[in-house]
């Protein structure tokens, strides 16, 4: 009894934060369904009849955001008035991202509309809140009409396998995804790149072994939980844009992404990996993370 009970204890410690999570999700779920009956709303999820719900989820978020991870989001600035394309690594969980939606809306009342993995739209009893909150497959199609429509739209290239399998070091696991700059070709609007620092340090994923990665590849679904939720300090950077070039090709664009050149004294890298060369602790490390909470001369 002592042994099973000390088990219990252990796999609630490194998993009751994400659980946490996910139980916030599901009632801020519940919420929506019960404002959607309650007001009789049966407008279009995307349309502005939802801000005020969306207001609600948002400042629940960034409440929880500050509490538990101290959250700042930086280069708001860069984000153009109109269409464009954030591009960002992805956590263990994208938590952080879901915090930078929260703090985008209560700043900017803007919504950005995420590209999700397939998987996401099989989880039961979600489907509302990702309607209010513009969540999608990211078909070419989609994404071209958001832009059209003037909204910016968010993309990882790395996606669920980056969640899984990328770890402290931070390495980004793109593979040939491209896609995202065909569109920005097409739309004919800006990349940006941004990148949560720390995010390792608050949820990881178990070290990778070979049966884990041959199972994702074979039916891309995440087997792997996080764990952890350390009170970690998170901030989120928005990086300078990537302006379309109508002389350039869909192979240079992603080119450019992986491999901008920054100015002056940086060398040529990538654009994601320069804002994690430069806010971020390679190898990460949990205790500089957590001590970084307490340090009141960053900025």
């Amino acid at each position: 009894v002592v042994i099973v009970s000390l088990t219990i204890s252990a796999i609630l410690v490194f998993f009751i934060v994400p659980l946490t999570i996910l139980f916030f999700i599901y009632l801020t779920n519940f919420g929506l369904l019960i404002y959607q009956r309650n007001s009789e709303v049966k407008a279009d999820p995307l349309s502005d009849v939802w801000d005020s719900a969306r207001k609600n989820i948002a400042s629940f978020w960034d409440i929880y955001a500050r509490i538990w991870h101290g959250y700042e989001l930086h280069g708001v600035e860069n984000l153009p008035e109109g269409p464009g394309i954030l591009v960002y690594y992805h956590g263990a969980i994208p938590i952080d991202y879901l915090y930078f939606l929260s703090r985008l809306f209560l700043w900017k009342n803007r919504l950005c509309l995420s590209v999700a993995d397939h998987f996401v739209f099989r989880l039961p009893g979600l489907k509302l809140l990702l309607e209010v909150t513009g969540v999608m497959p990211g078909t070419r199609e989609e994404c071209l009409d958001a832009l059209k429509n003037g909204h910016l739209v968010s993309v990882s290239p790395g996606g669920v396998r980056e969640a899984l399998f990328s770890d402290e070091s931070y390495q980004l696991v793109w593979g040939n995804r491209k896609g995202f700059a065909q569109v920005a070709l097409e739309a004919k609007v800006p990349i940006i790149p941004m990148y949560t620092q720390n995010v390792r340090e608050g949820y990881r994923m178990f070290k990778e072994r070979r049966f884990f990665r041959q199972l994702y590849e074979s039916t891309r679904l995440p087997f792997i939980p996080p764990y952890g939720g350390l009170p970690v300090k998170f901030r989120t950077y928005i990086g300078e844009p990537i302006p379309y070039d109508p002389n350039i090709t869909t192979e240079e664009l992603a080119e450019k992404v992986c491999k901008g050149n920054f100015l002056f004294s940086f060398q040529t890298k990538t654009a994601v990996q320069a804002l994690i060369t430069k806010h971020q602790t390679i190898p990460g490390s949990i205790w500089k993370a957590l001590l970084e909470r307490f340090d009141k001369r960053h900025k």
